[in-house]
């Protein structure tokens, strides 16, 4: 059976509607049966900036089996007035039409009507100003779902995965926050996460929170009294896991093809890594949730939004990583 993926364009005043036009138009989608989320308006304004034209088929995908429909099929929603888009502007609007959309995707999961959702990227700013009342829109999810368990924010660009066991908080605070539960979860989410992707042993990095992993002591004992011996005790599970390496060779180890995936402390530690590595092809993988949900690791890109020149690339492998992520 044919992976049923929801679409979403993401906030509606960045280059989300665009991307998705030129999504629309890949071989990659060929296979997989396609459901657009949200503003039939919305998705012309995006082929109208691609200079492309998709028909498009507007049905409620509640009312019976909408995979009969060619290429893809339009569940159309109205949650944001013409007049109200604003191209390249933060708005409450934008922001609340996000949020519905997402509602909306997640509703239609739970009934069984799509197996996974990709999302163009959204907005912060803007669901902030629309009363997100969470950090970013993984919490929101996990909340709205009713998930209890971990929950972590994976990315992986051409091949190379990374987890991390702290995320938006301030540097200063890292280590403070640094326990074996979290080193834990987040290995442990991370393997379960590259199997369900197809690695049948998936090879794991723990990355050192110090300089030269801290030297022996001499640079901090995170390494001596946390790290390690989480380390040691998942090895002993039969887990493929290392650690801890310094953060400035790892990814060389990883660039090289020996390892999989990367655990790493705090956000930009392994962000910065994957971001050089494939900035065109990162994806940002919701870890955790019952079902897989994936973006564009790039933001709304406000700065070229409503110009023709937004690049496909990273939600193509978003598409793609969802896609396995079912098919497995």
């Amino acid at each position: 059976m044919s992976a049923r993926i929801g679409l979403l364009p993401g906030d509606p005043s960045g280059i989300g509607p665009e991307i998705v036009a030129r999504l629309l138009s890949e071989d990659i989608v060929e296979g997989a049966n396609v459901l657009l989320i949200g503003d039939q308006h919305v998705f012309e304004l995006g082929q109208a900036q691609a200079e492309i034209s998709h028909p498009l088929t507007p049905l409620d995908a509640t009312q019976g089996d909408w995979t009969g429909a060619d290429r893809f099929a339009l569940h159309r929603m109205e949650t944001i007035v013409p007049g109200e888009l604003i191209v390249a502007q933060n708005t409450e609007v934008s922001g609340r039409s996000t949020l519905r959309v997402l509602d909306e995707a997640l509703r239609l999961s739970q009934k069984g009507v799509i197996d996974a959702v990709v999302f163009a990227p959204f907005n912060k700013a803007s669901m902030h100003m629309a009363g997100i009342g969470h950090s970013g829109e993984l919490h929101y999810i996990a909340d709205l779902l009713g998930v209890r368990g971990h929950v972590s924010e994976l990315n992986t660009a051409d091949g190379l995965w990374t987890g991390r066991v702290t995320s938006h908080i301030a540097l200063r605070e890292v280590a403070n926050h640094i326990d074996a539960d979290g080193i834990r979860k987040s290995v442990r989410l991370i393997d379960r996460t590259l199997r369900r992707a197809g690695y049948a042993h998936p090879r794991i990095a723990v990355a050192a929170l110090n300089p030269h992993a801290g030297d022996g002591g001499n640079f901090g004992r995170e390494e001596i009294d946390v790290i390690a011996p989480v380390v040691r005790e998942l090895a002993a599970e039969k887990l493929a896991v290392e650690g801890p390496l310094p953060s400035d060779t790892v990814f060389l180890k990883a660039q090289r093809g020996e390892i999989d995936a990367v655990v790493t402390m705090y956000h930009d530690q392994g962000q910065i890594a994957l971001k050089l590595l494939g900035f065109d092809r990162g994806v940002t993988v919701h870890g955790g949730l019952p079902l897989p949900l994936t973006t564009p690791a790039h933001g709304s890109a406000f700065d070229i939004a409503g110009k023709g020149r937004a690049d496909v690339g990273a939600i193509r492998a978003a598409f793609a990583v969802a896609r396995d992520l079912v098919s497995n």
